[in-house]
């Protein structure tokens, strides 16, 4: 079913230019906000506690603060809103050292008096397993973007793959410049998010070079913009509906999902955003700039097809007998 229909091709590599001076930018920004305000790492790559209270009314945080003071392990502690007014978390950079001490209790015994609640969470990563976790996550992405790189290039051509990977980093540069300018937690669901943009993006990215690549093969046509225009239209209406589907769930998570997933639905979706701009205005313009050969290319196809009749010629002559 075609719920968009088109008539005309569009000329997305005439405003190519464009794009990626506004991609440029955009990038230049994101690098800019992190030089400058950074990450803020959450308790499960910086280490410390985090200890979620709920109240039956709104969170006296004033006074929560007033009592916090009087004991030494929560120096230093932030309390902010966590979804609600009622709601409210408590980190710190520290942890107890010791296996004996309960943070629970200390902060159920800290906060007596300043209404009811309950402790409905405590978190506890040391500094080592945070630096660990931040080790292995950088690693991660390192290993995907590799992996990612080996995989293009053995389907499509090494120019693709390049493409593929300077999109990715787009996109992933862009996402982060987000994170540290709203100043998100980074946690281990923000590492996912950015993992799972990798993958949304390079879906995209795959299925218009998928196109790229057929119109080429088929095509008598050997201007390489206009074949990118065609294809990019043809795939213009899977691309819309699938982004537009994706990103109304995402936007549901975001604002109905609670604190909980609050950076990871953020991230999701300046990353489905970004992913399906880059897919159409960064990584198939870079194929041009490449200098990507459609007449070599032509070339190269025949010598295969060439090379694969020859063997299937002997082939069927050694299984007949006849050589």
């Amino acid at each position: 079913m075609e719920f968009f229909k088109y008539t005309r091709t569009f000329n997305f590599m005439g405003k190519s230019k464009i794009a990626i001076v506004f991609s440029i930018l955009l990038v230049l920004s994101s690098y800019v906000v992190l030089a400058t305000k950074g990450l803020n790492y959450g308790v499960d790559f910086a280490g410390g506690t985090v200890v979620q209270v709920k109240y039956d009314k709104p969170a006296p945080i004033d006074e929560m603060r007033a009592k916090l003071k009087s004991n030494n392990i929560f120096d230093g502690s932030s309390i902010s809103e966590f979804g609600s007014p009622q709601e409210v978390v408590i980190r710190m950079k520290t942890t107890t050292g010791s296996v004996t001490t309960d943070i629970g209790d200390l902060t159920r015994k800290s906060l007596k008096g300043t209404g009811n609640y309950e402790v409905r969470r405590v978190d506890i990563v040391g500094p080592k397993v945070g630096s660990e976790l931040k080790e292995k996550g950088i690693m991660s992405l390192v290993l995907a973007v590799m992996g990612i790189l080996i995989y293009v290039a053995f389907r499509f051509e090494w120019r693709f793959a390049v493409a593929s990977v300077v999109a990715l980093v787009h996109d992933v540069s862009i996402s982060l410049g987000a994170i540290s300018l709203v100043g998100i937690d980074v946690n281990l669901d923000v590492l996912a998010a950015i993992l799972t943009i990798l993958g949304y993006s390079l879906n995209d990215t795959i299925i218009v070079f998928d196109r790229i690549r057929e119109g080429i093969t088929n095509s008598r046509n050997v201007n390489l913009a206009e074949t990118i225009n065609e294809s990019i239209t043809r795939t213009l209406a899977r691309t819309t509906l699938t982004s537009l589907t994706t990103f109304f769930v995402v936007f549901t998570l975001f604002m109905f999902g609670g604190e909980i997933i609050h950076a990871f639905a953020f991230t999701l979706l300046v990353g489905i955003v970004v992913g399906t701009y880059s897919s159409i205005f960064v990584a198939s313009p870079i194929l041009l700039w490449f200098g990507f050969d459609v007449k070599n290319y032509h070339v190269k196809l025949a010598d295969k097809a060439k090379r694969e009749a020859e063997k299937n010629k002997m082939r069927a002559q050694f299984e007949s007998g006849v050589m």
